[in-house]
């Protein structure tokens, strides 16, 4: 009989289960609410929810309405959101992750600190994320956004750099950001970083990947939409090569070879539980069928 562990560690955030918790409250009521963008990066799950009769918009839509209600999601927004919302009347239910708004409040403040100034403001991110839009947003759109190494030449290291890194980066990523920049300052510069990165996301991958390496075969579950979910895949994979990314149940047809012995499911922080209990009972009924 194969042994079928899903990953306790794996599954929504504490923002994701605040934004949706929030959704579902007002769907209750029956109210009509619509979500800036997809509450989460998972379609299963904003399948259920629009089931629900949550309506999704993008900022374009924001614009059209006018006297509804809208909830933020996890990701925060830049202010520009909040003047719309306030010109058009429409109620704002901010599901914004603590993490997040508090990472808001201190790039604005850094911001207002060197506006006048040649400090450069840099964030370790993804350009046109979500989160890292509302990020760039507290700063006017001055911040410099980076990602990879050889953006780094974006930078003038012969003036001030504060660095700060979108919550949700690897560690490890924002370690190298730092070592690289701090290689290259012109001497005498000065060089401020904050390590801003949510250790519930962060310690996800060193758990992760101690899940992957105690079982013959992986199962990530992930949307593909996913930032989160590529990259833990990504490190599944370098554990374990024998890891396989899915969406969905569905998408596992093939026979469990004999030599599988373990199998552990696991995945994102955009992925709910449900789904990976269903990938569990998935596995289960292609084992019976096998025996």
């Amino acid at each position: 009989m194969i042994e079928i562990e899903i990953d306790e560690d794996s599954g929504f955030c504490f923002g994701v289960v605040n934004a949706i918790e929030s959704a579902e409250r007002e769907l209750n009521k029956g109210i009509v609410l619509y979500s800036l963008g997809d509450l989460v990066h998972n379609n299963l799950e904003m399948k259920r929810l629009k089931r629900r009769g949550l309506k999704t918009i993008d900022h374009n839509g924001l614009s059209e309405l006018r006297d509804k209600t809208v909830l933020l999601r996890a990701h925060g927004e830049p202010p520009s959101t909040y003047i719309t919302a306030k010109e058009k009347g429409i109620t704002i239910l901010d599901a914004t992750c603590p993490v997040v708004l508090h990472l808001q409040k201190r790039i604005k403040e850094c911001f207002e600190e060197v506006k006048n100034t040649d400090t450069q403001l840099v964030i370790y991110g993804k350009k046109g994320h979500a989160e890292v839009n509302g990020l760039v947003g507290q700063t006017n759109g001055a911040a410099i956004v980076i990602e990879k190494h050889e953006e780094l030449e974006r930078l003038d290291f012969s003036k001030e750099i504060v660095l700060f890194s979108q919550t949700t980066k690897p560690l490890d990523g924002f370690g190298e950001i730092v070592e690289t920049i701090k290689s290259k300052m012109h001497e005498g510069v000065n060089f401020r970083y904050f390590d801003t990165i949510c250790r519930q996301v962060a310690n996800r991958l060193p758990k992760i990947k101690e899940f992957a390496a105690r079982h013959d075969r992986i199962y990530f579950v992930s949307g593909e939409k996913s930032s989160n979910g590529k990259m833990l895949f990504e490190e599944c994979k370098k554990t374990n090569a024998n890891t396989i990314f899915i969406s969905e149940s569905s998408e596992i047809k093939e026979p469990l070879p004999p030599e599988i012995k373990t199998i552990g499911v696991c995945g994102a922080t955009s992925t709910p539980k449900w789904l990976m209990e269903e990938v569990a009972e998935r596995l289960k009924n292609l084992n019976v069928k096998n025996n």
